[in-house]
């Protein structure tokens, strides 16, 4: 049933792509394939991209430099971050692995795609390979085709956790006619629709807003009590922010009968684990349950 791919029930399988690597692990592991290839190609020195607090992507690209030699920088959103690196788990992270800091206002972020502001960066730290906020582009879309194998035919449904787009729409192209794919927004809003269909070729696809819990980063003690009962009874990690809310709606639409009763599910585990230290730092703060 395709390498790797653990039976949960007789109908839902997961794709463990979290494996993949200790420190750059899933999707990101995909997206950084080629665009790493591409930098090293046009003879950068430093990787440069943008990311929160607790960003995935920041931590990856940040060890992805330390493990092919580039130098790294992070643009952070949110200036006050500065003057707290050493309690946040991410950023203490991305730093042991050689990641420099440019921390800005909220404002200031909003201009990470700006032509004028990109040019300010390429000025101030030179020959730089720029990687776009969560790493999405055509080139990570191209590392994320690369997920579903020819075994994976057997599965009616690919689903997967979306937050900038890449990793869906490289499912989406390297599906098969008779799949349907369906993401899990881990935001809030439509607006994803839109970046999606830059990239992907094919419409067997839809995404299903119901299970962001509030928003990026937002949790209830449900998921989190979902969460660790999901690790207790099969073994297996999941975020909070990516993986625990796609795999909470799963089980949620396969009790409602949203799935045909002979259907073969795959759910795809895109990682994200290095950010579960980052929320139980808040939980912990908040007096609330913790993710074990």
């Amino acid at each position: 049933m395709g390498k790797n791919r653990l039976q949960l029930e007789n109908h839902l399988f997961i794709l463990p792509d979290y494996l993949n690597h200790p420190f750059i692990s899933g999707n990101k592991l995909r997206k950084l394939k080629y665009n790493v290839l591409e930098a090293k190609k046009q003879k950068k020195e430093t990787l440069l991209t943008f990311g929160g607090a607790y960003s995935n992507h920041i931590a990856a690209v940040a060890y992805a430099g330390k493990e092919y030699g580039f130098k790294t920088v992070g643009v952070i959103r949110g200036e006050e971050l500065a003057d707290s690196i050493s309690q946040n788990p991410t950023l203490t992270f991305a730093q042991n692995c050689g990641m420099e800091f440019k921390f800005v206002s909220r404002e200031q972020y909003r201009n990470k795609n700006n032509p004028l502001f990109l040019n300010q960066l390429k000025e101030a730290f030179h020959n730089i390979y720029v990687l776009p906020e969560g790493g999405t582009n055509a080139l990570a879309v191209k590392g994320c085709e690369e997920i579903l194998e020819e075994a994976d035919a057997k599965f009616d449904y690919i689903c997967c956790p979306v937050g900038t787009g890449g990793t869906i729409s490289g499912l989406i192209n390297s599906s098969f006619k008779h799949q349907k794919i369906i993401g899990f927004p881990a935001l809030k809003g439509d607006f994803l629709n839109k970046e999606i269909t830059k990239f992907a070729a094919k419409t067997n696809w839809e995404l299903n807003l119901d299970y962001h819990f509030g928003g990026y980063a937002k949790v209830t003690d449900a998921l989190i009590a979902f969460i660790n009962t999901f690790k207790l009874q099969y073994n297996i990690p999941l975020d909070p922010i990516y993986t625990g809310k796609m795999m909470f709606g799963i089980c949620d639409m396969i009790q409602k009968g949203y799935f045909d009763e002979n259907a073969k599910i795959l759910a795809v585990h895109t990682g994200g684990l290095q950010g579960i230290a980052g929320m139980n730092t808040v939980l912990k703060q908040q007096n609330k349950p913790l993710i074990v």
